[in-house]
């Protein structure tokens, strides 16, 4: 079933989630809905440094939003700061050092976030896509404790900021790739059978998927939705695919591409007028499951997930 769903799949992201897909979807965009001034509204983003993170830091600094960075290593996070700072000219760019596969640091950056400011959009962006089998120091898997448990303790963290807020988002930077996977709650840190870091990743992403769902049902005060921004030409693909990378490379989206429809869930207002928890691509929602694929999990399974990711992050919560 899966080399199924596969097949179908990569047909369907040769035609969609290359740049010339990105191009026909961009006739149709608004130029307007990006027109708008941020200021006085706070963002923070995950993996800011690099990427589509950085490329929509970008678009929300140069429209005068104050940007908060997160990011795991200081050197490589003050370096793109500059960046930002040069190209917006705009001088509210922080940045916080936050390892996202580290539950307490999250916790702990959250919390102490949440006590002190009111937040207007969270975007998940940061990921990992590691291809053995790796534990984190709390002895997590890595791809696993990044995307999923990271994810969750952050927005779990920062929902009473996002109270505090008004017209509140939270845009999560999935994959396509989830389109390919079915939820496995029986082995969320891939403990069985051999290992494969593109799968878990996909794995992962459903997950985030299923989250947002989630979280758009429990609070009907914040706008969530999720997204997949394409096959774009990043830091991230080019050292966890290289071979993906160097046969897809002249089809790539740019990382402004990439970053369109972040930026776009994050301040446009035609965004919010779609209904919270859905599933984007180029500025559209799109199914969450390819036709005839059987991806599609119970309710059971995913309240099984949601108690799973409770107590785990209950567990290092400081």
């Amino acid at each position: 079933m899966s080399f199924f769903r596969n097949a179908v799949w990569f047909v369907k992201g040769l035609q969609e989630y290359t740049k010339s897909g990105y191009e026909a979807a961009a006739k149709h965009f608004v130029a307007a809905d990006l027109e708008v001034n941020l200021s006085g509204r706070s963002f923070i983003v995950t993996g800011a440094n690099s990427g589509i993170g950085k490329a929509a830091a970008t678009e929300i600094a140069i429209r005068g939003g104050t940007v908060h960075m997160l990011c795991r290593n200081k050197g490589r996070a003050e370096a793109a700061k500059q960046e930002i700072v040069e190209r917006s000219k705009n001088q509210n760019i922080h940045v916080h050092i936050v390892d996202m596969s580290s539950a307490r640091q999250v916790w702990e950056f959250g919390l102490s976030f949440s006590q002190n400011n009111a937040l207007h959009v969270l975007i998940n962006n940061a990921g990992c896509m590691v291809n053995q089998r790796e534990l984190t120091d709390d002895g997590l898997e890595k791809n696993f404790a990044t995307n999923t448990l990271g994810t969750y303790i952050l927005t779990s963290a920062l929902i009473p900021a996002l109270k505090k807020a008004d017209d509140a988002r939270v845009i999560t930077v999935s994959s396509g790739g989830m389109l390919t996977q079915k939820l496995n709650v029986e082995d969320l840190q891939f403990e069985k059978g051999t290992f494969d870091g593109t799968m878990a990743y996909a794995q992962n992403k459903r997950q985030q998927v299923i989250l947002t769902e989630r979280w758009a049902a429990q609070h009907r005060d914040i706008h969530f939705s999720s997204m997949h921004p394409g096959w774009a030409d990043t830091p991230a693909v080019q050292s966890s695919m290289p071979s993906f990378h160097a046969k897809m490379q002249s089809k790539l989206r740019t990382e402004a591409m990439g970053a369109d429809t972040v930026v776009w869930l994050a301040v446009a207002a035609a965004a919010v007028k779609q209904p919270s928890g859905l599933f984007f691509q180029d500025r559209k929602p799109v199914a969450t499951h390819l036709p005839l694929a059987f991806s599609r999990s119970t309710p059971q399974e995913e309240e099984r997930l949601l108690a799973a990711l409770e107590e785990l992050a209950l567990k290092f919560k400081p």
